[in-house]
This record gives C-alpha cells, structure tokens and sequence, in this order.
C-alpha cells in the first residue's frame, strides 16, 4: 500500500489501488471539508502537494477543468490538487489540507 501523509493534522493515510485520497479519509474515518462529496464542483476539498508530487497520478481532464474554471486565478498556484480527485502511485507524498478531522472521540462533531 502506498502512504500519504496530510498536515497539520499530521495523519498517514493509506489509499487503495483506484482509491483517491479523500475517499481512504473517508474509510478511515477522517472528516474531510466538501459539500460536493467528491463531484469535483465545490473546490473545499482542495490541497496543496508539499512533497512527493511525483507519486502522484498525473491531473485528469476534469480535475484540470474544474480548477481552472472554478478557483479565481489568484487561488490557483502549482501543486494543488482535489483530494476527490488525487490517487497516488508510490510513498512519499505529503499534502497539505487545513479543517481535516481525525476520527474518534476526540475527532467527534
């Protein structure tokens, strides 16, 4: 399996083969902000790659339409991805996401 590390929270994510990194947050109990629910059209579940982008797998045609025409061209910068969109091949990939919340009690709403 391959390992994806997501800061501040400081949570290591362990992401299935075709499993895109919000949806292993999700299977691990991990609340992720989004109020599309992976539909790639509310750009809350966004994230800087700080590390390891070459792990990654490469931006599809809807990932890169929706970030250029849903984000003002001040938000958009290299390395930024849609976790409901973003799988990983290899270790090594660190993401940067605030409001992410870890699971159990002290992670309950």
């Amino acid at each position: 399996m391959t390992r994806v590390r997501v800061e501040p929270l400081g949570a290591d994510l362990e992401p299935e083969p075709g499993e895109s990194v919000i949806e292993a947050a999700w299977r691990l109990g991990y609340q992720w902000p989004t109020t599309c629910w992976g539909q790639a059209e509310c750009m809350l579940c966004r994230v800087d790659v700080i590390a390891g982008e070459e792990a990654t797998v490469p931006q599809g045609a809807d990932e890169e339409l929706a970030l250029r025409t849903r984000l003002p061209a001040s938000a958009q910068r290299p390395g930024l991805r849609l976790a409901c969109r973003l799988q990983v091949r290899g270790d090594g990939v660190v993401l940067r996401k605030r409001g992410v919340v870890a699971p159990g009690p002290t992670g309950a709403p």
